[in-house]
């Protein structure tokens, strides 16, 4: 895994310019696949690359596995992961992060609409600065409705980040997309992204915009 990180960081040579600007455009990659290890227990592993100045530089990379229990109560999934984090600084130096994470989440229908809220709480281990616990929650409705073969089914969803510091809400997320289908075990999306954060010290107003795809396969 951190073999894999350290061939993209050495194929992407340093740059002097920001890895991420205000109003920046960019383009979000996540690829994943899962299994169950028995009824109760199911493996994950996600990579995901963000390339920022449409698309053209790569900043940020990670890897994240981890284990769901999908019996923990009646409609509530409970995760453990831990995700390496690599980020491109200013001056092109890389930075890395070692972020294990808990995961409750929640999961029912309002009205004819399937929500989830999942509950993130995160200690973040950062080369070279002070660590961190934050919380990130996530809110998700799909909508009843398909098109075409691919199953496509809208989805909006809204993401708070809240860091256990002077910070705290700092950052949100605001997603739409179609979840697609292509067999009973190969499944993905593809999303717009807005996202809006506040720099320790100033207001809000770094925003970006993303284009993203998933992909996953389950065996």
């Amino acid at each position: 895994m951190y073999c894999f990180a350290a061939l993209i960081i050495a194929a992407f040579p340093a740059q002097k310019c920001p890895a991420v600007d205000d109003g920046d455009f960019q383009y979000w990659s996540i690829n994943g696949v899962s299994f169950d290890i028995d009824n109760n227990w199911t493996f994950t592993f996600d990579e995901e690359l963000r390339f920022s100045e449409g698309g053209t530089n790569l900043y940020y990379q990670h890897s994240d596995f981890g284990l769901v229990y999908k019996n923990f109560a009646d409609n509530v999934d409970l995760g453990f992961n831990f995700r390496k984090v690599f980020t491109k600084q200013g001056r092109g130096e890389w930075n890395s992060e070692n972020l294990p994470h808990l995961n409750i989440t929640l999961k029912g229908r309002l009205f004819d609409l399937a929500v989830s809220n999942r509950s993130r709480f995160e200690y973040r281990d950062i080369d070279e600065s002070e660590n961190l616990f934050r919380y990130r929650n996530k809110f998700t409705i799909n909508f009843p409705l398909e098109f075409t073969e691919l199953k496509l089914k809208p989805y909006l969803a809204d993401e708070v980040f809240i860091n256990f510091d002077e910070d705290g809400l700092n950052t949100n997320r605001l997603y739409s997309g179609l979840s697609y289908k292509f067999s009973k075990n190969i499944s993905g999306s593809i999303f717009h992204l807005w996202q809006s954060r506040k720099p320790t010290g100033q207001g809000w107003g770094e925003n970006i915009n993303a284009i993203g795809t998933q992909f996953r396969i389950r065996f």
